[in-house]
């Protein structure tokens, strides 16, 4: 029995003359946090798309629990347990936190969203979404609205809505973006537990939290992906170091 969870084979994306991924395999795998690393415009945002399903490769393929999801939109692979939180919140910021939760647990279960004021009232819902949100930490602000939340609290709450897929592994881009060291150190807490439940591909600057977290590290560097490796191997390789790392963070 494999424990490959999530692999791309070979994809690649152009836009006009430029290759915003160029024939990149790489995979996830039971159990593990892979961390995908690399300077702004390398691609790793259009890399993470093709993967969930916002675009589609113009070659090379995409595969999820042993499917080929390559043609399957964005919401389908999510069906599929394919979790996603975004670089840029995508919450709903005038809904309080246990309805954005309700939301997303009832996207999940394939039900039509004009009926979200039945769904407030759904105790299968409900109990779906208090538990994703015991399981951040964020029970006690339910009622809470959104946009009050702190932007640590908006990154659990994220979490949160994408536990309601019951997901098989989690597509993380920049979870720690905008976090302070406090808030940073207790997401990593939090993710270094959630990977027993499904593992993690996570796109992050923060190198203390890569370094700390990553099972596995991949760098993105103009659309390739030019070594992966263990945190070691990667601090130790030279071409890192010239395209990103730099001395200082040896």
């Amino acid at each position: 029995m494999t424990d490959l969870v999530l692999e791309t084979k070979g994809i690649s994306k152009s836009f006009g003359a430029l290759k915003a991924s160029n024939n990149i395999s790489l995979d996830l795998r039971v159990g593990e946090i892979h961390a995908l690393i690399g300077p702004n415009g390398a691609g790793k945002s259009t890399l993470i798309k093709q993967i969930a399903g916002g675009l589609t490769p113009d070659s090379g393929s995409v595969h999820f629990l042993g499917e080929d999801v390559t043609t399957l939109d964005r919401v389908a692979r999510a069906r599929k347990g394919l979790g996603r939180t975004f670089q840029i919140s995508s919450l709903a910021m005038d809904f309080t936190v246990l309805q954005n939760v309700v939301l997303g647990a009832q996207g999940a279960k394939g039900s039509p969203w004009h009926f979200f004021r039945n769904a407030m009232k759904d105790k299968r819902l409900l109990d779906i979404a208090w538990n994703a949100l015991e399981r951040v930490g964020l029970q006690d602000q339910a009622k809470v609205r959104t946009a009050d939340l702190s932007h640590g609290q908006r990154r659990q709450l994220e979490v949160a809505v994408a536990l309601t897929l019951s997901p098989k592994a989690f597509l993380m881009d920049e979870p720690m973006a905008g976090m302070g060291a406090a808030g940073s150190a207790q997401l990593t807490t939090f993710l270094e537990n959630l990977r027993t439940e499904a593992p993690i591909l996570l796109v992050e600057h923060d190198m203390d939290a890569v370094f700390a977290l990553a099972d596995r590290i991949s760098v993105l560097v103009y659309g390739e992906i030019i070594a992966s490796g263990t945190a070691d191997e990667i601090r130790r390789d030279p071409q890192v170091q010239k395209a990103y790392l730099g001395e200082e963070s040896l």
